[in-house]
């Protein structure tokens, strides 16, 4: 998995690449609560997501979980077909904001 992280329209965009797992999600995870600790309304970029288990659908999830704790914004955007059968299949399509860009 790659990582880059962006600063657009008061957003911190975190650009995810590759595989986000079990062998990958200490990283994922590490790198969204890094951001949100900042005190920063954060979006995450799947479009270039490979594959994605439960193990990284829970850093998500705790992500949006402290966003939420904490008074800010937290979505996901750009999600790809691999993304979006995993969020379908847990119901979170539901539950995180969805944004086809943050314009």
């Amino acid at each position: 998995m790659k990582a880059e992280i962006t600063d657009e329209q008061g957003y911190l965009v975190i650009h995810f690449a590759g595989d986000v797992d079990l062998n990958t999600n200490p990283h994922s995870r590490e790198i969204i609560l890094d951001c949100l600790g900042q005190g920063r309304n954060t979006v995450l970029d799947l479009s270039a997501v490979t594959y994605l288990d439960s193990s990284g659908v829970a850093s998500f999830v705790e992500g949006y979980k402290y966003a939420k704790n904490n008074n800010l914004d937290f979505g996901l955007m750009n999600i790809n077909d691999v993304v979006r059968r995993v969020l379908n299949m847990a119901r979170l399509d539901k539950v995180f904001p969805i944004y086809d860009s943050l314009s």
